[in-house]
Protein backbone atom coordinates (compact mmCIF):
# COMPACT_ATOMS: atom_id res chain seq x y z
CA UNK A 1 0.00 0.00 0.00
CA UNK A 2 1.33 3.46 -0.91
CA UNK A 3 1.98 6.09 1.73
CA UNK A 4 -0.84 8.23 0.33
CA UNK A 5 -3.37 5.45 0.73
CA UNK A 6 -2.02 4.38 4.11
CA UNK A 7 -2.43 7.86 5.61
CA UNK A 8 -5.88 8.62 4.15
CA UNK A 9 -8.84 8.56 6.53
CA UNK A 10 -11.10 5.55 6.05
CA UNK A 11 -14.05 7.78 5.16
CA UNK A 12 -12.25 9.48 2.27
CA UNK A 13 -12.39 8.04 -1.23
CA UNK A 14 -9.32 9.04 -3.20
CA UNK A 15 -10.09 9.91 -6.83
CA UNK A 16 -7.68 8.73 -9.55
CA UNK A 17 -5.71 11.42 -11.31
CA UNK A 18 -7.44 12.75 -14.40
CA UNK A 19 -5.68 12.28 -17.75
CA UNK A 20 -6.25 16.02 -18.22
CA UNK A 21 -4.28 17.05 -15.13
CA UNK A 22 -1.12 17.80 -17.10
CA UNK A 23 -2.95 19.91 -19.70
CA UNK A 24 -4.73 21.84 -16.95
CA UNK A 25 -1.60 22.65 -14.96
CA UNK A 26 -0.60 26.34 -14.76
CA UNK A 27 2.75 25.61 -16.44
CA UNK A 28 1.08 23.91 -19.41
CA UNK A 29 -1.51 26.65 -19.73
CA UNK A 30 1.32 29.18 -19.97
CA UNK A 31 2.76 27.15 -22.87
CA UNK A 32 -0.58 27.37 -24.68
CA UNK A 33 -0.86 31.11 -24.07
CA UNK A 34 2.46 31.77 -25.82
CA UNK A 35 0.74 31.23 -29.16
CA UNK A 36 -0.56 34.55 -30.57
CA UNK A 37 -2.30 32.80 -33.52
CA UNK A 38 -0.38 34.80 -36.12
CA UNK A 39 -0.35 31.92 -38.60
CA UNK A 40 3.33 32.13 -39.56
CA UNK A 41 3.60 28.44 -38.70
CA UNK A 42 1.08 27.37 -41.34
CA UNK A 43 3.39 27.29 -44.34
CA UNK A 44 6.07 25.47 -42.35
CA UNK A 45 3.70 22.62 -41.46
CA UNK A 46 3.76 19.54 -43.71
CA UNK A 47 0.29 18.31 -42.73
CA UNK A 48 -1.21 21.74 -43.37
CA UNK A 49 0.36 21.53 -46.82
CA UNK A 50 -1.20 18.10 -47.41
CA UNK A 51 -4.69 18.75 -45.98
CA UNK A 52 -5.07 22.54 -46.07
CA UNK A 53 -7.01 22.25 -42.82
CA UNK A 54 -6.65 24.63 -39.88
CA UNK A 55 -7.03 21.68 -37.51
CA UNK A 56 -3.96 20.10 -39.14
CA UNK A 57 -1.77 23.14 -38.52
CA UNK A 58 0.22 23.91 -35.35
CA UNK A 59 -2.04 26.85 -34.55
CA UNK A 60 -5.13 24.69 -34.98
CA UNK A 61 -3.75 21.86 -32.88
CA UNK A 62 -2.86 24.28 -30.08
CA UNK A 63 -6.47 25.50 -30.16
CA UNK A 64 -7.65 21.89 -29.93
CA UNK A 65 -5.37 21.20 -26.95
CA UNK A 66 -6.66 24.34 -25.24
CA UNK A 67 -10.25 23.25 -25.85
CA UNK A 68 -9.57 19.76 -24.52
CA UNK A 69 -7.87 21.12 -21.41
CA UNK A 70 -11.00 23.07 -20.48
CA UNK A 71 -13.41 20.27 -21.32
CA UNK A 72 -14.91 21.97 -24.38
CA UNK A 73 -14.14 18.95 -26.55
CA UNK A 74 -13.68 15.27 -25.78
CA UNK A 75 -10.28 13.60 -25.98
CA UNK A 76 -11.53 11.08 -28.52
CA UNK A 77 -12.82 11.95 -31.96
CA UNK A 78 -11.58 15.17 -33.57
CA UNK A 79 -8.93 15.87 -30.93
CA UNK A 80 -7.27 12.46 -31.20
CA UNK A 81 -7.52 12.44 -34.99
CA UNK A 82 -5.67 15.71 -35.52
CA UNK A 83 -3.08 15.18 -32.78
CA UNK A 84 -2.29 11.73 -34.21
CA UNK A 85 -1.83 13.28 -37.67
CA UNK A 86 0.93 15.62 -36.44
CA UNK A 87 4.40 14.58 -37.58
CA UNK A 88 6.08 16.23 -34.61
CA UNK A 89 8.72 17.65 -36.95
CA UNK A 90 8.79 20.95 -34.99
CA UNK A 91 9.31 23.06 -38.10
CA UNK A 92 6.71 25.37 -36.56
CA UNK A 93 9.10 26.10 -33.68
CA UNK A 94 11.68 27.45 -36.12
CA UNK A 95 9.03 29.54 -37.90
CA UNK A 96 7.36 30.89 -34.75
CA UNK A 97 8.21 34.51 -33.82
CA UNK A 98 6.83 34.03 -30.29
CA UNK A 99 9.00 31.08 -29.30
CA UNK A 100 6.08 28.70 -28.79
CA UNK A 101 7.42 25.37 -27.51
CA UNK A 102 5.20 23.25 -29.70
CA UNK A 103 7.18 20.07 -29.01
CA UNK A 104 6.26 20.29 -25.32
CA UNK A 105 2.61 20.95 -26.15
CA UNK A 106 2.48 17.98 -28.51
CA UNK A 107 4.20 15.72 -25.98
CA UNK A 108 1.67 16.72 -23.33
CA UNK A 109 -1.22 16.02 -25.70
CA UNK A 110 0.18 12.62 -26.72
CA UNK A 111 0.80 11.62 -23.10
CA UNK A 112 -2.74 12.67 -22.18
CA UNK A 113 -4.20 10.62 -25.02
CA UNK A 114 -2.14 7.60 -24.01
CA UNK A 115 -3.31 7.82 -20.40
CA UNK A 116 -6.94 8.33 -21.38
CA UNK A 117 -7.35 5.26 -23.53
CA UNK A 118 -7.33 1.53 -22.97
CA UNK A 119 -5.59 -0.06 -25.97
CA UNK A 120 -6.68 -3.47 -27.22
CA UNK A 121 -4.74 -6.62 -26.52
CA UNK A 122 -3.00 -6.67 -29.90
CA UNK A 123 -1.80 -3.06 -29.55
CA UNK A 124 -0.66 -3.67 -25.98
CA UNK A 125 1.29 -6.71 -27.15
CA UNK A 126 2.93 -4.82 -30.05
CA UNK A 127 3.91 -1.92 -27.78
CA UNK A 128 5.27 -4.32 -25.18
CA UNK A 129 7.24 -6.19 -27.84
CA UNK A 130 8.70 -3.10 -29.50
CA UNK A 131 9.22 -0.75 -26.55
CA UNK A 132 10.13 -3.28 -23.87
CA UNK A 133 11.57 -6.36 -25.58
CA UNK A 134 13.41 -5.00 -28.63
CA UNK A 135 14.37 -1.31 -28.60
CA UNK A 136 16.09 -1.39 -25.18
CA UNK A 137 18.05 -4.53 -26.19
CA UNK A 138 20.54 -3.94 -29.00
CA UNK A 139 21.58 -7.61 -29.19
CA UNK A 140 17.99 -8.64 -29.89
CA UNK A 141 17.73 -6.03 -32.63
CA UNK A 142 20.99 -7.28 -34.13
CA UNK A 143 19.61 -10.83 -34.15
CA UNK A 144 16.49 -9.60 -35.92
CA UNK A 145 18.63 -7.77 -38.47
CA UNK A 146 20.73 -10.90 -39.07
CA UNK A 147 17.61 -12.95 -39.76
CA UNK A 148 16.27 -10.28 -42.08
CA UNK A 149 19.60 -10.22 -43.90
CA UNK A 150 19.15 -13.93 -44.63
CA UNK A 151 15.68 -13.04 -45.93
CA UNK A 152 17.29 -10.47 -48.24
CA UNK A 153 20.18 -12.68 -49.39
CA UNK A 154 17.95 -15.63 -50.26
CA UNK A 155 15.84 -13.47 -52.57
CA UNK A 156 12.77 -13.74 -50.38
CA UNK A 157 12.51 -9.96 -50.16
CA UNK A 158 12.14 -9.61 -53.93
CA UNK A 159 9.52 -12.36 -53.97
CA UNK A 160 7.50 -10.91 -51.08
CA UNK A 161 7.56 -7.43 -52.58
CA UNK A 162 6.56 -8.65 -56.03
CA UNK A 163 3.64 -10.66 -54.65
CA UNK A 164 2.46 -7.91 -52.29
CA UNK A 165 1.26 -10.46 -49.75
CA UNK A 166 2.10 -8.65 -46.53
CA UNK A 167 -0.69 -6.82 -44.69
CA UNK A 168 -0.28 -3.20 -43.65
CA UNK A 169 1.57 -2.08 -41.52
CA UNK A 170 3.97 -5.03 -42.05
CA UNK A 171 4.19 -4.08 -45.72
CA UNK A 172 5.19 -0.54 -44.76
CA UNK A 173 7.79 -1.76 -42.27
CA UNK A 174 9.25 -4.25 -44.76
CA UNK A 175 9.44 -1.51 -47.39
CA UNK A 176 11.70 0.54 -45.11
CA UNK A 177 14.37 -2.13 -44.76
CA UNK A 178 17.84 -1.00 -45.86
CA UNK A 179 20.57 -3.38 -47.06
CA UNK A 180 21.54 -5.02 -43.77
CA UNK A 181 25.05 -5.38 -42.28
CA UNK A 182 26.95 -8.65 -42.40
CA UNK A 183 28.75 -8.12 -39.09
CA UNK A 184 28.96 -5.85 -36.06
CA UNK A 185 31.73 -4.21 -34.07
CA UNK A 186 32.74 -5.59 -30.69
CA UNK A 187 32.29 -2.58 -28.43
CA UNK A 188 34.10 -4.00 -25.43
CA UNK A 189 37.31 -2.14 -26.27
CA UNK A 190 37.74 1.58 -27.06
CA UNK A 191 38.73 2.56 -30.59
CA UNK A 192 42.20 4.17 -30.34
CA UNK A 193 43.04 7.57 -31.77
CA UNK A 194 44.98 7.63 -35.04
CA UNK A 195 48.08 9.80 -34.80
CA UNK A 196 48.24 12.41 -32.07
CA UNK A 197 45.67 11.74 -29.36
CA UNK A 198 43.62 14.86 -28.68
CA UNK A 199 41.20 13.45 -26.14
CA UNK A 200 38.53 10.85 -25.63
CA UNK A 201 34.83 10.88 -26.42
CA UNK A 202 31.92 8.59 -25.62
CA UNK A 203 29.78 7.32 -28.48
CA UNK A 204 26.04 6.73 -28.23
CA UNK A 205 25.59 4.09 -30.93
CA UNK A 206 21.84 3.74 -30.61
CA UNK A 207 19.53 0.76 -31.02
CA UNK A 208 17.95 0.70 -34.50
CA UNK A 209 20.90 2.66 -35.92
CA UNK A 210 23.37 0.07 -34.64
CA UNK A 211 21.34 -2.97 -35.72
CA UNK A 212 20.24 -1.79 -39.18
CA UNK A 213 22.76 0.88 -40.22
CA UNK A 214 25.93 -0.31 -38.51
CA UNK A 215 28.11 0.96 -41.37
CA UNK A 216 27.23 4.53 -40.38
CA UNK A 217 28.39 3.91 -36.84
CA UNK A 218 31.62 2.39 -38.17
CA UNK A 219 32.23 5.41 -40.39
CA UNK A 220 31.54 7.75 -37.46
CA UNK A 221 34.12 5.97 -35.32
CA UNK A 222 36.77 6.02 -38.06
CA UNK A 223 36.28 9.74 -38.70
CA UNK A 224 36.67 10.48 -34.99
CA UNK A 225 39.78 8.28 -34.80
CA UNK A 226 41.38 10.02 -37.79
CA UNK A 227 40.92 13.34 -36.04
CA UNK A 228 42.79 12.17 -32.96
CA UNK A 229 40.01 10.95 -30.67
CA UNK A 230 39.86 7.75 -28.69
CA UNK A 231 36.26 6.54 -28.89
CA UNK A 232 34.63 4.81 -25.91
CA UNK A 233 31.43 2.77 -25.79
CA UNK A 234 29.53 2.47 -22.50
CA UNK A 235 28.09 -1.03 -22.90
CA UNK A 236 25.11 -0.53 -20.58
CA UNK A 237 23.63 2.16 -22.81
CA UNK A 238 20.16 1.55 -24.20
CA UNK A 239 17.53 3.11 -26.49
CA UNK A 240 17.34 6.91 -26.21
CA UNK A 241 13.59 6.80 -25.56
CA UNK A 242 12.48 8.82 -28.60
CA UNK A 243 10.10 6.10 -29.83
CA UNK A 244 8.43 5.92 -26.42
CA UNK A 245 7.96 9.70 -26.40
CA UNK A 246 6.45 9.62 -29.91
CA UNK A 247 3.85 7.16 -28.60
CA UNK A 248 3.07 9.09 -25.43
CA UNK A 249 4.86 6.55 -23.21
CA UNK A 250 6.65 9.16 -21.10
CA UNK A 251 7.20 6.93 -18.08
CA UNK A 252 9.00 4.39 -20.24
CA UNK A 253 11.04 7.12 -21.93
CA UNK A 254 12.12 8.50 -18.56
CA UNK A 255 13.17 5.04 -17.38
CA UNK A 256 15.40 4.67 -20.46
CA UNK A 257 16.85 8.15 -19.86
CA UNK A 258 17.83 7.20 -16.31
CA UNK A 259 19.46 3.99 -17.55
CA UNK A 260 21.55 5.89 -20.08
CA UNK A 261 22.60 8.56 -17.61
CA UNK A 262 23.69 5.88 -15.14
CA UNK A 263 25.53 3.90 -17.83
CA UNK A 264 27.60 6.84 -19.03
CA UNK A 265 28.23 8.10 -15.51
CA UNK A 266 29.52 4.70 -14.32
CA UNK A 267 31.69 4.25 -17.39
CA UNK A 268 33.21 7.70 -17.08
CA UNK A 269 34.04 7.11 -13.41
CA UNK A 270 36.09 4.08 -14.50
CA UNK A 271 37.70 5.42 -17.69
CA UNK A 272 38.15 9.16 -17.18
CA UNK A 273 36.35 12.27 -18.43
CA UNK A 274 34.92 12.59 -21.95
CA UNK A 275 35.10 15.71 -24.06
CA UNK A 276 31.61 14.98 -25.34
CA UNK A 277 28.94 12.33 -25.82
CA UNK A 278 28.69 11.90 -29.58
CA UNK A 279 25.68 10.64 -31.53
CA UNK A 280 24.97 10.56 -35.24
CA UNK A 281 21.15 10.40 -35.48
CA UNK A 282 19.12 13.61 -35.29
CA UNK A 283 16.13 12.10 -33.50
CA UNK A 284 18.25 10.31 -30.92
CA UNK A 285 20.34 13.40 -30.32
CA UNK A 286 17.26 15.53 -29.71
CA UNK A 287 15.97 13.01 -27.16
CA UNK A 288 19.35 12.85 -25.41
CA UNK A 289 19.68 16.63 -25.26
CA UNK A 290 16.21 16.89 -23.76
CA UNK A 291 16.87 14.52 -20.85
CA UNK A 292 17.50 17.61 -18.73
CA UNK A 293 14.02 18.90 -19.47
CA UNK A 294 12.32 15.52 -19.21
CA UNK A 295 13.82 14.76 -15.79
CA UNK A 296 13.81 18.31 -14.39
CA UNK A 297 11.23 17.33 -11.73
CA UNK A 298 13.12 14.19 -10.67
CA UNK A 299 15.05 15.07 -7.49
CA UNK A 300 17.45 12.16 -7.97
CA UNK A 301 18.22 12.78 -11.65
CA UNK A 302 17.60 16.45 -12.46
CA UNK A 303 21.21 17.48 -11.89
CA UNK A 304 22.64 14.34 -13.50
CA UNK A 305 20.39 14.79 -16.54
CA UNK A 306 21.48 18.42 -16.92
CA UNK A 307 25.16 17.40 -16.90
CA UNK A 308 24.51 14.59 -19.37
CA UNK A 309 22.50 16.66 -21.85
CA UNK A 310 25.00 19.54 -21.77
CA UNK A 311 27.68 17.27 -23.25
CA UNK A 312 25.62 15.61 -25.99
CA UNK A 313 26.73 16.69 -29.47
CA UNK A 314 25.74 15.58 -32.93
CA UNK A 315 28.76 14.30 -34.85
CA UNK A 316 28.56 17.33 -37.18
CA UNK A 317 28.55 19.72 -34.19
CA UNK A 318 31.61 18.06 -32.73
CA UNK A 319 33.55 17.89 -35.99
CA UNK A 320 32.79 21.52 -36.78
CA UNK A 321 35.04 22.49 -33.89
CA UNK A 322 37.37 19.47 -33.82
CA UNK A 323 38.19 18.66 -37.45
CA UNK A 324 41.97 18.58 -37.08
CA UNK A 325 42.49 16.73 -40.36
CA UNK A 326 40.17 17.93 -43.15
CA UNK A 327 39.24 15.32 -45.77
CA UNK A 328 41.55 15.31 -48.80
CA UNK A 329 40.20 12.62 -51.12
CA UNK A 330 38.33 13.93 -54.18
CA UNK A 331 34.65 12.88 -54.53
CA UNK A 332 33.24 14.21 -57.79
CA UNK A 333 29.54 13.98 -56.95
CA UNK A 334 26.51 16.20 -57.01
CA UNK A 335 24.76 15.85 -53.65
CA UNK A 336 21.89 17.42 -51.77
CA UNK A 337 21.37 17.50 -48.03
CA UNK A 338 18.04 16.48 -46.46
CA UNK A 339 17.91 17.96 -42.97
CA UNK A 340 16.77 15.75 -40.15
CA UNK A 341 13.82 17.63 -38.62
CA UNK A 342 15.01 16.99 -35.09
CA UNK A 343 18.56 18.01 -35.96
CA UNK A 344 17.41 21.22 -37.65
CA UNK A 345 14.40 22.28 -35.59
CA UNK A 346 15.00 20.70 -32.18
CA UNK A 347 18.81 20.78 -31.97
CA UNK A 348 19.19 23.86 -34.20
CA UNK A 349 22.09 22.23 -36.07
CA UNK A 350 21.85 23.58 -39.61
CA UNK A 351 25.15 25.05 -40.75
CA UNK A 352 27.62 22.43 -39.52
CA UNK A 353 26.67 19.49 -41.78
CA UNK A 354 26.74 21.76 -44.82
CA UNK A 355 30.11 23.23 -43.89
CA UNK A 356 31.57 19.74 -43.55
CA UNK A 357 30.19 18.65 -46.93
CA UNK A 358 31.72 21.72 -48.58
CA UNK A 359 35.13 20.72 -47.21
CA UNK A 360 35.16 17.50 -49.27
CA UNK A 361 37.18 18.13 -52.46
CA UNK A 362 35.19 17.76 -55.67
CA UNK A 363 31.79 17.57 -53.96
CA UNK A 364 29.03 19.83 -55.32
CA UNK A 365 26.33 20.61 -52.76
CA UNK A 366 22.97 21.67 -54.20
CA UNK A 367 20.36 22.96 -51.75
CA UNK A 368 16.76 21.79 -51.71
CA UNK A 369 14.03 24.36 -52.30
CA UNK A 370 12.44 23.34 -48.97
CA UNK A 371 15.27 22.00 -46.80
CA UNK A 372 13.14 22.53 -43.69
CA UNK A 373 10.41 20.14 -44.89
CA UNK A 374 9.93 16.73 -43.24
CA UNK A 375 10.39 13.53 -45.26
CA UNK A 376 7.45 11.82 -43.52
CA UNK A 377 9.40 9.41 -41.34
CA UNK A 378 8.90 11.19 -38.00
CA UNK A 379 9.75 8.34 -35.65
CA UNK A 380 7.04 5.73 -36.15
CA UNK A 381 4.69 8.06 -38.06
CA UNK A 382 5.33 6.41 -41.43
CA UNK A 383 4.13 3.12 -39.93
CA UNK A 384 1.12 4.49 -38.04
CA UNK A 385 0.03 7.04 -40.68
CA UNK A 386 1.35 5.58 -43.95
CA UNK A 387 -0.92 7.48 -46.36
CA UNK A 388 -0.06 10.91 -44.97
CA UNK A 389 3.61 9.93 -44.68
CA UNK A 390 3.60 8.95 -48.35
CA UNK A 391 2.13 12.32 -49.36
CA UNK A 392 4.84 14.13 -47.38
CA UNK A 393 7.52 11.85 -48.84
CA UNK A 394 6.31 12.54 -52.38
CA UNK A 395 6.91 16.27 -51.85
CA UNK A 396 10.40 15.58 -50.50
CA UNK A 397 11.34 13.24 -53.36
CA UNK A 398 10.15 15.78 -55.93
CA UNK A 399 12.30 18.45 -54.26
CA UNK A 400 15.31 16.11 -54.32
CA UNK A 401 14.72 15.29 -57.99
CA UNK A 402 14.73 18.99 -58.92
CA UNK A 403 18.31 19.33 -57.64
CA UNK A 404 19.61 16.81 -60.17
CA UNK A 405 21.69 15.23 -57.38
CA UNK A 406 22.64 11.59 -57.53
CA UNK A 407 23.25 11.42 -53.79
CA UNK A 408 21.11 12.60 -50.89
CA UNK A 409 22.75 13.01 -47.49
CA UNK A 410 20.71 12.08 -44.41
CA UNK A 411 21.62 12.46 -40.75
CA UNK A 412 18.91 10.47 -39.00
CA UNK A 413 18.00 6.79 -38.93
CA UNK A 414 14.32 7.14 -39.79
CA UNK A 415 15.04 9.66 -42.56
CA UNK A 416 17.57 7.23 -44.04
CA UNK A 417 14.98 4.44 -44.17
CA UNK A 418 12.30 6.75 -45.54
CA UNK A 419 14.46 8.20 -48.32
CA UNK A 420 15.66 4.74 -49.35
CA UNK A 421 12.02 3.70 -49.59
CA UNK A 422 11.22 6.79 -51.65
CA UNK A 423 14.09 6.09 -54.06
CA UNK A 424 12.96 2.47 -54.48
CA UNK A 425 9.34 3.41 -55.08
CA UNK A 426 10.32 5.90 -57.78
CA UNK A 427 12.81 3.45 -59.34
CA UNK A 428 15.46 6.13 -58.88
CA UNK A 429 19.21 5.35 -58.80
CA UNK A 430 19.48 7.93 -56.02
CA UNK A 431 21.98 6.98 -53.32
CA UNK A 432 21.18 7.68 -49.66
CA UNK A 433 24.22 8.14 -47.44
CA UNK A 434 25.09 9.65 -44.09
CA UNK A 435 27.38 12.67 -43.88
CA UNK A 436 30.08 10.64 -42.09
CA UNK A 437 30.10 8.04 -44.86
CA UNK A 438 31.18 10.68 -47.38
CA UNK A 439 33.81 12.03 -45.00
CA UNK A 440 35.07 8.50 -44.35
CA UNK A 441 35.27 7.75 -48.08
CA UNK A 442 37.21 10.95 -48.74
CA UNK A 443 39.72 10.05 -45.99
CA UNK A 444 40.07 6.52 -47.37
CA UNK A 445 40.70 7.72 -50.94
CA UNK A 446 43.38 10.12 -49.77
CA UNK A 447 45.10 7.36 -47.79
CA UNK A 448 45.08 5.02 -50.81
CA UNK A 449 46.90 7.51 -53.04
Amino acid sequence: MSEAHASAPASVTLQPASPLDELRSPAFQRLLQQCIHCGLCLQACPTYSVFGSEADSPRGRIALVSAASTGRIELNGVFREHIDLCLGCRACETACPSGVQYGLILEGAQTTLQRARIPGRLERFIRWLALRQFLPHTNRLRLMARLLRVYQRLGLQRLVRSLGILPSPLRVMEGLLPPLPASYRDYRQPAPAVGQKRGQVAFFYGCVQEAFLASINEATIRVLQRNGYEVHFPLDQTCCGAASLHLGETDGAHALARRNIDAFERYEAEHGAFLAIINNAGGCGAALKEYARELAADPDYAEKAARFSARVLDISEFLAGHLHHPPQGVLRRRVTYADSCHLRHAQKVVRQPRDLLRLIPGLELVELERPDRCCGSAGVYNILQPQTAQAVLAEKMADIARTGAGVVVATNTGCHFQLLSGARQSASPLQVVHLVELLDESYRLAEEQ
